[in-house]
């Protein structure tokens, strides 16, 4: 739909940029902090690992200061449950609580709104060893470790987010590294923990407002809409199939307190429906969100599925680049779209339409949490990171916000994916995404001098004016 006048960004809306505590905390060891799974894992050789990352455990003040530079109204971040508890002790780490305390003050000393993501991928390694969260006893480890974000930090943080990400988790198991062993879960087990993470998502918003908490809580999941390849009802069907399970699916579950109906027919069909407890209906049931944040990148094109061995393609994949699965869908080519370095596809136009299927079918209000430009930068002889194509990236999805705004879709924020440079989980500090640079390498940490890429100034000024000119 084309408006003669496109409606303005709400006066309070939440810009923002976001980062998590694994890709830029660094200081894995330090002030009791006890190791992870993305400590543990195996990762790509030969790019960054995750023990420095940005620094920012040591930087969160000058990194802040320069948010309030930038002019951000919020700032997503995650905190490291290693950092908060160390389990196998049952002890409470105060070093740990005391830092998390320090970046939320800084924040609201600069007048940023602190965003805080719960859970971001980084499972306590010693509950992997118990067997994770295909064990269920891990959904109350994470409850008990709840009540201490929402005691020690329920008063200053408006709005939580719960599990980021949960369908990368379930669907791309090894996002984040692969484990010691090298063996990934099966599909059967990567749906019984999708039921656990579920379920102790649904515990801890039922917590949060049973404890009558001043602010918002809500899911974090990565998003798109998918198109047919073509308009054979077959590519139709099949877009949908893949919609359903790599979306809806999940948040079905987190909004509606209920599995979806082709999800729950598709597990049955191929023997992976979860082992489920009498009383986890009324878990699931328990926790409503107050909104829906969305991680977005890209759109995928869907086309039908042979179901002849051929549908799972054989090229590299990720949470952004579609696989195929035998007898659901396979991945086709979009002509009319661009693409990321990387590969990634770049279609802003799929944003504004998936923010109106979302909202179309849960009525909840929308924080984007994440979308972004991934793409080597170079720093000039005079020092400066002319970044144009992340520019122009930020500036068609802004456009496509407020066009879903516009058409009546209520969006309160926008964090774009990130705040500075952090440690890409796959391609270390050469795929950057910041409106800060940090100064190092994959393989030298330099002095990690934070320098202001041309997006920092050009999205200075976009916030200042509320939204493009």
């Amino acid at each position: 739909m084309q408006y003669k006048q496109l409606s303005a960004f709400p006066e309070n809306f939440l810009w923002g940029a976001s980062i998590s505590a694994y890709q830029a905390e660094g200081a894995y060891q330090e002030d009791g902090k006890q190791p992870s799974i993305i400590d543990k894992y195996q990762h790509t050789e030969g790019v960054a690992n995750f023990e420095v990352a940005s620094d920012f455990y040591h930087h969160y003040k000058e990194d802040i200061q320069l948010f309030k530079e930038l002019g951000l109204k919020a700032f997503r971040f995650s905190i490291a449950w290693t950092r908060i508890m160390d389990i196998e002790n049952n002890k409470v780490n105060q070093k740990g609580i005391s830092f998390y305390h320090q970046v939320i003050d800084e924040c609201l000393n600069q007048g940023i709104e602190p965003i805080v993501t719960m859970y971001h991928f980084d499972l306590p390694y010693f509950l992997e060893e118990q067997g994770g969260w295909l064990n269920r006893e891990t959904i109350d480890h994470f409850v008990d470790y709840i009540k201490i974000l929402f005691h020690e930090y329920g008063d200053k943080v408006n709005y939580w987010l719960t599990i980021n990400e949960q369908n990368t988790m379930i669907l791309h198991p090894g996002a984040i590294g692969l484990p010691l062993s090298g063996q990934l879960p099966s599909k059967k087990e990567l749906f019984q923990i999708n039921h656990h993470v579920l379920l102790a998502q649904a515990k801890v918003i039922h917590l949060y407002h049973q404890l009558n908490l001043k602010g918002k809580i809500g899911p974090a999941i990565n998003l798109t809409a998918m198109y047919q390849a073509t308009s054979s009802p077959e590519d139709a069907i099949a877009a949908h199939n893949w919609e359903t399970l790599r979306g809806w699916s999940f948040l079905d579950a987190a909004v509606r307190g209920k599995y979806n109906y082709l999800f729950e027919n598709y597990l049955n069909d191929r023997g992976l429906y979860p082992k489920i407890e009498a009383e986890d209906q009324e878990i699931l049931g328990s926790g409503k969100p107050d909104f829906i944040a969305i991680n977005y990148y890209s759109t995928a094109t869907i086309a039908a599925s042979k179901n002849d061995g051929s549908d799972v393609s054989a090229r590299a994949g990720d949470q952004q680049i579609m696989l195929g699965e035998e007898g659901v869908y396979r991945a086709a080519e979009n002509p009319y779209v661009d693409k990321t370095p990387y590969g990634w596809v770049v279609d802003p136009t799929g944003l504004r339409l998936t923010l109106r299927k979302l909202y179309d079918r849960y009525d909840l209000p929308i924080l984007i949490t994440e979308n972004g430009y991934g793409a080597p930068d170079i720093v000039d002889e005079d020092g400066r990171i002319n970044d144009q194509d992340r520019i122009d990236y930020l500036a068609k999805h802004i456009l496509a916000i407020q066009e879903a705004l516009t058409d009546g879709v209520d969006v309160f924020g926008y964090m774009p994916w990130s705040a500075i440079d952090v440690v890409s989980t796959h391609q270390g500090f050469n795929k950057r995404y910041g409106f800060i640079y940090v100064d190092r390498t994959d393989g030298d940490l330099k002095e990690l001098k934070r320098m202001r890429k041309e997006s920092f100034f050009w999205f200075q000024e976009l916030i200042a004016r509320n939204g493009l000119a």
